[in-house]
């Protein structure tokens, strides 16, 4: 079973094209599979990674055994540091939700202004970039298109509102995991001291920050029209130009990791301190403008929507009904208040000792994060004993160079890695919640068995994002993609986006074509960094419209089986949004702005 094994190009011979034919078969198994038949995405992932092996052995000719611990160690990488991150995560937000702070939180945020517009920047942009930044894969939409019924939104509104904004934020969401997967799988396939999780961080954030300006634009227009853009530009701009600001700072001087939660944060911040000396002219009520013929919906309860979006985070959903084939779990519709939100939530007042609690688990990770990433803390987690780094057993895989490929190696970060840092913030958070030792554990079982389809997900797109970088298929798609020259620039976030509105998440969009990207632009001349950017950058505006966050938002609304009426009110966003990406990758790509390419 460990039988040596060099990649081949062009395995059918001198016909390229009919190589890269095989090397697809495998992805467009995926997407026929998702976005066709509407199957589970841990199925379609398992199904895909089948043929991907099989293409390996019997095209490839790569030994049965070195095709199958490839497929292991991706499996490997898929659970730690990927999921170890996005459920340790997700934990701390359940603890939130399981101490009630959860609803302090939003009762805090729904009474800094009566205004909907701008309460929708504050749920949904801010505090869904937070959220996105500490679990990411479906929970933002899920919980913010929550908060936003509650708030009095009409239930396609709510859902469009959620997916738009979760948008700019994604790249860098749970924890930069998506960056983190691209700088594995970029480095592992070309041979490029820039390809680092650093690197690729800080040119993401030289892309979309510009998204993060328009994005509370966009939401305001979606909201309430020009009207809405008029009165309340002030705040939407703000939100954006903070957030934006922030994202371009922590990425590439503070963070990666922590970009978002600096960010959204900031964002936050501004808009308070705006509130404080501007409101807009006036405040319309919303709820009697909801579009005709939109269906009144019962939302879920806000405790119930992460257990629901846990079903298939990660662009697992595709069962009819919403996440996992399950209907969402409702509450009776609530009494209205002033802004929409219900009357007997805004009568009772919190104490500010228990505000302070609500916003303690997001404080604390940031200090823990902080302290982790300082220079000479970040050189002890790295080195041993609390760093182990050592060539995947069995697998020896040479390149087209003839070397090792660097992606056999595999790095166990066990004490710094982000996901063991947010169990130290999980403890805290629990202490500072007064949340009982058998309570927190409790909260930390039923969070893996909520997400265990996407656990199953993961490792299989991540298990078949190694088998076809190692066997080859991966270079054969860049060599006959790379015949495209320099047009692939403006390709290239295409790519991406193809990738998230398939399997509705950036971490298995970079998985999948990030060594695509860096080997097509090598081969075709331009820079990897850049290309291996767009692909993140790009995928970002293909999650509003990927199936999976569309059933999720449909059925945190109430509305399973509807999504094509929420599609239609964000397709367009989509594409308009990645027509401006496109535009400003292949201007990065020339003399006009190659000057923000990092070490270009």
């Amino acid at each position: 079973m460990s039988d040596q094994f060099t990649i081949v190009t062009d395995p059918a011979g001198d016909s390229v094209a009919l190589s890269a034919l095989f090397a697809v078969l495998p992805l467009l198994t995926l997407f026929v599979l998702l976005g066709a038949l509407r199957m589970r995405a841990w199925l379609a992932g398992i199904i895909a990674l089948a043929v991907a092996l099989v293409v390996a052995v019997a095209v490839y000719a790569m030994p049965v055994g070195q095709a199958l611990l490839s497929a292991t160690e991706g499996a490997a990488f898929g659970f730690f540091p990927i999921l170890w991150i996005v459920l340790n995560a997700i934990w701390v937000y359940n603890l939130t939700v399981a101490s009630g702070h959860f609803d302090v939180l939003r009762r805090s945020m729904a009474r800094l202004s009566p205004d909907m517009r701008i309460q929708a920047v504050i749920v949904a942009f801010c505090f869904g970039a937070l959220l996105e930044a500490l679990a990411g894969f479906g929970t933002p939409v899920a919980v913010t298109v929550v908060m936003l019924m509650a708030l009095g939104f009409p239930p396609v509104r709510a859902a469009s509102v959620a997916l738009i904004a979760n948008t700019a934020p994604v790249a860098f969401g749970a924890l930069a995991t998506p960056i983190v997967t691209l700088g594995t799988v970029t480095s592992g396939a070309l041979d490029d001291p820039r390809l680092s999780t650093d690197t690729l961080g800080a040119m993401v954030g030289r892309q979309t920050p510009l998204l993060a300006v328009v994005v509370p634009l966009v939401l305001v227009a979606v909201i309430d029209g020009r009207r809405g853009v008029r009165q309340t530009w002030p705040a939407a701009l703000t939100a954006g130009v903070v957030f934006a600001v922030g994202q371009f700072v922590a990425s590439n001087y503070i963070s990666v990791p922590l970009t978002d939660i600096i960010a959204s944060l900031l964002a936050a911040a501004a808009i308070v301190l705006l509130l404080r000396v501007w409101h807009p002219a006036e405040s319309p009520d919303l709820r009697v403008e909801a579009e005709a013929g939109e269906p009144a919906a019962a939302p879920a309860r806000p405790g119930a929507a992460p257990a629901m979006a846990g079903q298939e985070p990660a662009g697992a959903a595709g069962g009819p009904g919403g996440p996992g084939g399950e209907p969402a779990r409702t509450a009776p519709p609530p009494g209205r208040g002033p802004g929409g939100v219900g009357g007997d939530d805004l009568e009772r007042r919190d104490g500010r000792a228990e505000v302070a609690r609500a916003y303690a688990p997001y404080l604390i990770i940031i200090v823990i994060f902080s302290i982790a990433n300082l220079g000479p803390v970040k050189s002890a987690l790295a080195g041993r004993p609390w760093t182990v780094t050592f060539g995947w057993p069995g697998l020896h895989v040479l390149g087209t160079n003839g070397k090792p490929l660097a992606s056999t190696t595999f790095t166990l970060g066990w004490l710094g890695a982000a996901g063991t840092l947010m169990i130290l913030a999980g403890i805290l958070t629990a202490l500072v919640l007064r949340i009982g030792p058998g309570r927190a554990l409790r909260a930390y079982v039923d969070t893996y068995v909520g997400l265990r389809h996407a656990i199953v997900t993961v490792m299989a797109v991540l298990a078949l994002a190694y088998v076809l970088n190692q066997s080859g298929q991966t270079n054969t798609l860049g060599v006959f993609l790379a015949q495209a020259g320099g047009l692939f620039i403006f390709l290239s976030s295409i790519l991406g986006w193809i990738g998230v509105a398939v399997t509705g998440s950036d971490t298995s969009a970079n998985a999948l074509f990030g060594a695509l990207q860096v080997q097509t632009a090598a081969r075709a001349g331009l820079d990897p960094v850049l290309l291996a950017a767009a692909n993140s950058s790009g995928g970002v505006l293909g999650k509003m419209i990927s199936p999976q966050n569309l059933a999720i938002a449909a059925s945190a609304v109430g509305m399973a089986g509807r999504e094509g009426d929420i599609f239609r009110k964000v397709v367009g966003w989509s594409l308009v949004l990645l027509l401006v990406m496109c535009v400003l990758v292949t201007l990065q790509g020339t003399a006009v702005l190659s000057w923000m390419v990092p070490g270009g």
